[in-house]
């Protein structure tokens, strides 16, 4: 067996980042995964939401997962309730193909600056099916660095206690082999001292942080219709060519999520 010093730390990434894939096409095929998604149910208001949910989860098929969520009123901010149905043998599963992405890149592997802000600072993020509305997310800091000459300070919002990190790059534009998916990118953000394959770590403190763009993944939105996914703000917005992380969700045939 190979001794560990010897192991080199290219090497080392890219067996990391191997596993990364490998974890990713994993879980979006999974029965609850990105490409199950077959409906979004809101429900109207003053339904019982649990009702609904014992109800369509009693007359679901056998592959449906029926689960709940929420949301708030664009207009009004009142709560708005609804279902979702997983269908573990949905068509976009049964003509998947892969997620393509770019080679590993060692030097889009940065490290960052996480500074906290005191109190819950909010940003709005327009989503992909809104209509031009805009969402209040809670941005708990900013999250800066330098790189050829240009500093960026980056927004990131709390996802359920880890940092998700929405941003674009001239490459959403691009046709070919250079392009990714056009309404950009997401990235979990993870400590400095954090290893490991997580996805990130809750934040309450200043520090270095990691933001590995070699994982910079399709958002939801581009396995399914069915999602409302977040698009990067003005200032996520790279002016240059983020040339890692995954490209593109690839079918096979003439298969489109979009005329499902």
């Amino acid at each position: 067996m190979t001794s560990p010093s010897l192991v080199s730390p290219r090497a080392d990434a890219l067996s990391a980042f191997a596993n990364w894939r490998t974890a990713r096409r994993r879980a979006v095929t999974s029965a609850t995964g990105n490409l199950s998604l077959v409906e979004t149910r809101w429900l109207p208001a003053g339904v019982d939401p649990a009702e609904e949910l014992a109800r369509a989860t009693a007359e679901a098929a056998a592959t449906v997962t029926v689960t709940s969520l929420s949301r708030s009123n664009l207009d009004t901010g009142e709560p708005e309730y609804g279902l979702r149905f997983w269908d573990a043998a949905s068509p976009a599963i049964a003509a998947f193909d892969e997620i393509s992405a770019f080679e590993y890149n060692a030097d889009w592997v940065i490290e960052a600056q996480f500074t906290p802000i005191s109190g819950d600072r909010t940003i709005p993020f327009e989503h992909i099916r809104d209509n031009g509305g805009s969402r209040e997310l809670v941005v708990p800091g900013d999250i800066t660095f330098t790189r050829d000459g240009v500093d960026y300070s980056l927004s990131a919002f709390d996802d359920d206690g880890t940092l998700l990190l929405v941003f674009g790059d001239t490459t959403n534009r691009l046709s070919g082999d250079s392009s990714t998916y056009s309404s950009g990118r997401f990235l979990f953000v993870r400590r400095a001292d954090e290893h490991g394959e997580g996805a990130g770590a809750g934040f309450g403190e200043a520090g270095p942080v990691i933001l590995d763009f070699n994982r910079a993944f399709v958002p939801p939105c581009g396995f399914s219709v069915q999602y409302n996914c977040p698009l990067p703000p003005a200032q996520n917005r790279f002016a240059v060519p983020v040339d890692a992380g995954e490209r593109h969700v690839v079918f096979t045939g003439d298969f489109d999520i979009y005329s499902l």
